[in-house]
């Protein structure tokens, strides 16, 4: 990619990645992201070409916003639509937390374009080294979850080979002093099934650092099966991160908390030594500030994640530390704030 391009796609994509970071609606992220995919696609000079002669706009994805961005950018100003961005959309998200998210190395809870999410992978990787983290798990679905495009066993193992090739680079690239070391850990979120099995071979869940767990069916399910499919998948040694715990949507016409014993649930937890999630994505804000309570008074280990399905949105970390913060959590229980070897000794452990 030359020069101009580069500069193009930069603005593009950080006009993305405040948008999403604010919550703004799809279809306004999806014009510059898409924008900005155009422009990285086309051959050294063309670009400019576009540019001198006034066809720019003639490309597919390109519009009057997104061409007067690029026209900018290229000429080497920062675009007023990017300025005025950095002025509005770069403020605190919550007010407190700030001393729990300064500990965080990581994000345990991230999803791409191979499942729900919107970004690809690399994208995902290089805006969580961005954020400062030191390492992010890639937890895209498991298979039963076909509304999200979840993984087979032979995608899973695809992508597996992606993650390697990427991490062989970040290594090189931290090493040259180029980049901050970084590292992207293999994981999915896989389906708590009815009876409580995982949603992936176990031969498979063995070969990944993270596996995140979640129950995405039948979350209506009366307490005396909740419990027991819940404490099932706990036990199961592949597990390491409850994730989002209650299911619960506390935004539009929402959805209730899935029904258990928690007590039972998160002493499960902290006897198999599984961390359970504090989910910071502002429509989930799961679990609710009475069971995080608990699951801190109960001894168990948290991970503080954003279950990010776009680049701006690894940014909502802070308001999961404002809940832990609230809720007594520290340092110490949070595996996220380990380094990477400290935490991959304890979801081995």
């Amino acid at each position: 990619m030359d020069a101009a391009s580069r500069r193009a796609v930069d603005a593009l994509s950080r006009i993305g990645f405040l948008l999403e970071r604010t919550r703004e609606p799809t279809y306004r992220v999806r014009a510059f992201r898409n924008a900005a995919s155009t422009v990285a696609e086309l051959p050294d000079g063309e670009l400019q070409r576009r540019l001198d002669d006034g066809t720019l706009i003639e490309l597919a994805g390109i519009g009057a916003v997104t061409s007067a961005v690029i026209a900018e950018a290229v000429g080497g100003e920062v675009p007023s639509y990017l300025a005025k961005l950095e002025e509005t959309a770069t403020q605190e998200l919550v007010a407190t937390g700030d001393s729990l998210r300064a500990v965080l190395r990581g994000d345990l809870h991230t999803h791409s374009d191979w499942s729900d999410g919107g970004s690809p992978i690399e994208e995902m990787a290089l805006a969580a080294r961005d954020l400062g983290h030191s390492y992010a798990a890639l937890t895209d679905h498991s298979p039963r979850l076909t509304v999200a495009n979840g993984l087979t066993p032979e995608r899973l193992r695809k992508q597996l080979a992606i993650v390697r090739g990427l991490n062989e680079r970040f290594a090189e690239e931290a090493a040259s002093g180029v980049a901050a070391p970084f590292r992207l850990l293999t994981g999915i979120e896989v389906d708590i099934l009815e009876d409580g099995r995982l949603d992936q071979e176990p031969e498979l869940l063995a070969e990944l650092d993270v596996v995140v767990a979640s129950v995405h069916s039948k979350l209506r399910m009366p307490s005396a099966e909740m419990t027991p499919r819940m404490v099932a998948a706990i036990a199961n040694p592949h597990m390491d991160v409850l994730g989002h715990c209650t299911g619960r949507i506390v935004v539009g016409r929402g959805r209730p908390e899935s029904e258990f014993e928690a007590e039972i649930v998160f002493e499960a937890c902290r006897q198999f030594g599984v961390a359970v999630e504090i989910n910071s994505r502002p429509e989930r804000l799961d679990p609710p500030k009475r069971l995080l309570s608990l699951a801190i008074e109960m001894g168990c280990m948290v991970s503080i994640d954003t279950d990010a399905h776009a680049p701006g949105q690894l940014d909502w970390q802070p308001y999961g530390c404002a809940r832990a913060e609230e809720c007594g959590v520290t340092p110490d229980r949070i595996i996220n704030a380990k380094p990477v070897d400290d935490l991959l000794a304890w979801i081995s452990g």
